[in-house]
């Protein structure tokens, strides 16, 4: 059987399919409100864009201007129809080219978008090849395929056959690794699979297995699908949402070193010496305190203690262990910013830094007692919808609550702070 032959077969089995990956525009619409706000007529690059499905939301929700690529002419012939159809002609172009090999210039677009088809070239390679396409603050949108559980062998088997996967935590800190923050990690549901296998299935069963490589295309589809019916517990498509890293800032854990450095930081950035004294009585905690979780921004360029990265620090912030009902959780306090380094972005990039850490430790859940109108913007939510309350009064609006992986189910009931904070 020629390769063309078996080529031709899958694509007939999946044209005119609603969906060529997981996926829902309900789930699209969360990731794009997960990106923030967008420019008025935002440019976006739609990558693997089939047959156009969130090319055209991305169109009509967002008011974007949205280049579609794909190398599959026939689906672009579709979206430019469909385009047409809806009165979206005249912002949707489409362009055939490879993923990996595109013709745009630096920082063409303000969201760079690609569900279901970044594995065409590989997570880390999408990360490293699409960042230089995005404008000032733009972002990058894309979802993968990962394990959510430990993958039993014949689960293994088949994936590494075909597209080896990672975990979540493995994923968070290649994104970090490649100079990325993280917005937001998001789970997609198991309604996302039953809207891409449903009418796959229904497609396979009515095919004609006698034409030119659609036997073997059937026979993998049906390996597929039966595979996410007896092992779909065990991996699962999760949407991220990133933007590169604030160049100012140079972020990085804490060292030994730094511990009297922190010390005047802190004790410059609050009216007490009492937010200090918590950060030196949690490094004696040996249950709270988690290396690698207290983190430091340093402006970038500047000069570092002994050539080591160990410039002093422009901001800190500190991730401790504490407990939500009798789960696991983090605490993130305190979070400082050098006075001279205050209003210029030294605190966001230190807190995402951190929270980027936790992500690729594979914590799930972070608290924080704080300022309502600054921690949503990275993701926090008021802690009571989740069913998580302080011990002690708040003000309901000011104790958040952040889900890093959202494979399990979040905890409900009272934090447990270290004893240290002294509530």
């Amino acid at each position: 059987m020629s390769d063309n032959a078996s080529h031709d077969a899958f694509f007939a089995l999946h044209h005119g399919l609603p969906r060529q990956g997981p996926g829902s525009d309900i789930t699209s619409l969360r990731l794009l409100a997960a990106a923030g706000p967008l420019p008025a007529c935002p440019r976006v690059l739609d990558l693997g864009c089939g047959p156009g499905r969130s090319a055209l939301l991305l169109a009509a929700e967002a008011g974007a201007r949205v280049t579609a690529v794909d190398l599959h002419r026939p689906f672009l012939e579709e979206l430019r129809q469909s385009a047409d159809a809806r009165g979206l002609g005249d912002v949707i172009r489409t362009v055939s080219a490879d993923m990996g090999d595109l013709p745009f210039p630096d920082g063409s677009f303000d969201l760079v978008w690609a569900e279901s088809s970044a594995y065409s070239i590989g997570f880390d390679t999408a990360l490293a090849a699409w960042r230089r396409l995005l404008a000032p603050g733009g972002c990058l949108v894309l979802t993968e395929c990962e394990w959510t559980a430990e993958p039993s062998a014949a689960a293994r088997a088949f994936w590494d056959r075909h597209y080896p996967l990672r975990t979540t935590a493995e994923n968070c800190a290649a994104a970090s690794a490649a100079g990325y923050a993280i917005l937001s990690v998001l789970r997609q549901p198991e309604s996302d699979w039953d809207e891409y296998y449903g009418p796959l299935a229904a497609r396979a069963d009515a095919a004609d297995p006698s034409a030119p490589g659609m036997a073997e295309a059937l026979a993998a589809t049906r390996e597929e699908i039966a595979m996410r019916r007896e092992h779909g517990a065990e991996y699962g498509c999760t949407g991220y949402v990133v933007r590169p890293a604030d160049p100012r800032w140079r972020t990085r854990p804490e060292t030994a070193a730094d511990a009297d450095a922190v010390r005047e930081l802190i004790t410059a950035a609050f009216p007490t010496p009492a937010e200090a004294a918590l950060v030196d009585a949690l490094r004696e905690d040996g249950e709270a305190w988690l290396p690698g979780l207290s983190y430091i921004a340093e402006a970038a360029g500047g000069t570092s203690r002994e050539g080591r990265g160990g410039g002093s620090p422009a901001a800190y912030a500190l991730l401790t262990r504490c407990r939500v009902g009798d789960a696991p959780a983090l605490a993130l306090a305190p979070v400082a910013t050098a006075p001279r380094y205050w209003r210029r972005g030294a605190g966001q990039a230190v807190v995402r830094a951190v929270l980027d850490a936790a992500r690729a430790r594979g914590e799930s859940l972070v608290v924080v007692l704080g300022h309502p109108e600054y921690y949503p913007r990275f993701g926090f939510e008021r802690a009571a919808r989740y069913g998580i309350r302080p011990g002690f009064d708040v003000p309901d609006e000011a104790m958040m609550a952040m889900v890093l992986d959202g494979s399990a189910a979040v905890p409900r009931g009272e934090i447990r702070y270290p004893s240290a904070f002294g509530v």
